[in-house]
């Protein structure tokens, strides 16, 4: 009998889950299905266990194994509850992991989407065969996954890598509990909230812009949309994503000089938008870090791409498997297991 492997991901957007068989190093797929982030905790878990049967009804010959769960922080990935993260209001000390050890009767484990982010990209993805390397999720919210030494690093309660919540300035997007915030310069809704101010600031200077026409507009304006302002010549959004790529160099180099990483890999928008932030981020990145730290380090796109959350909660799941080569160097890069 095939074993299966069920991999959630919980996002502030939306919430998938898809189903893969392992053998050695090769991951096959046998389906996917998302959903909008809508409704309650407990009727999107619903939503999700539902779409599960579904796609194990397609595998006849497969038993689930484990189920493995991704979500934004802050987490309590011991209990298997999820803490109140900025971009999911209303799952405020929610337990993810019980309804679906209940319905399916195998283990369920919870990480944060970042470090399991950073578990996918060492074990699959780019910044395999490294010892020392941080992985940036850059979606609507912004967390790091830190693998140091070979290991991942969760901190004293599991809540290690909250860069999203480092304060970058005073004044800025409001990000993860507060003004000039790195997820508030850098992630996909501060990059939104961002791009509606300099929208406003436009039309007080008697300027257009193509970032919106209206008030009304800037209710649905979001970052993709200011990305095809920019592609489109717009110089406020071509300003805009310079100042975007500022921020992220800019913090960039604090990582790089605390960790001197060996690659950090950047998910998310910045597989979609590198080339509006390229060069920005490697001037600030070269200004502010030290010479040697920076040139000893890679800054790559994720090679996982749009699949980056179907990995990394395949990579839970995998955690403490013992068959194949990828499931044990996993084991072995989380401590305990």
């Amino acid at each position: 009998m095939t074993r299966a492997f069920a991999c959630v991901a919980i996002g502030g957007t939306k919430c998938s889950v898809a189903v893969a068989t392992c053998e050695n190093e090769y991951v096959r797929w046998h389906g996917r299905g998302e959903v909008p982030t809508r409704g309650s905790a407990t009727e999107m878990v619903q939503s999700l266990s539902a779409m599960l049967a579904d796609l194990l009804s397609d595998l006849p010959d497969a038993t689930l194994a484990r189920i493995g769960i991704v979500c934004g922080g802050p987490l309590d990935e011991g209990r298997g509850l999820v803490l109140s993260p900025p971009n999911l209001p209303g799952w405020d000390d929610f337990d993810v992991v019980t309804p679906f050890v209940k319905r399916w009767g195998v283990r369920a484990r919870l990480m944060n989407d970042a470090s399991a982010g950073a578990l996918a990209e060492w074990s699959w993805g780019a910044a395999r065969g490294s010892r020392t390397s941080v992985f940036l999720t850059m979606g609507t919210g912004m967390g790091a996954g830190l693998i140091l030494g070979g290991q991942l690093h969760g901190g004293a309660l599991g809540l290690a890598g909250e860069v999203g919540h480092w304060r970058l300035a005073d004044e800025g997007p409001w990000g993860y509990g507060k003004y000039g915030s790195f997820e508030g310069f850098c992630s996909g809704g501060g990059i939104a909230c961002w791009a509606a101010q300099r929208a406003r600031d436009a039309w007080a200077a008697g300027r257009d812009t193509l970032l919106a026409r209206s008030e009304e507009d800037l209710a649905t304006l979001t970052a993709r949309d200011a990305a095809d302002a920019a592609r489109a010549g717009d110089p406020i959004a071509l300003e805009l994503w310079a100042d975007v790529g500022e921020r992220l160099g800019s913090t960039l180099a604090q990582l790089v000089d605390l960790l001197n990483p060996e690659v950090i890999v950047i998910g998310g928008i910045f597989t979609r938008q590198e080339a509006l932030l390229r060069l920005s981020m490697e001037a600030a990145l070269s200004r502010e870090a030290l010479r040697a730290s920076a040139a000893s380090c890679r800054v790559v796109a994720a090679q996982l791409s749009e699949l980056i959350s179907d990995y990394s909660a395949l990579a839970v799941s995998l955690i403490g498997e013992s068959f194949a080569t990828i499931p044990r160097q996993l084991s072995h890069a989380v401590l305990g297991e």
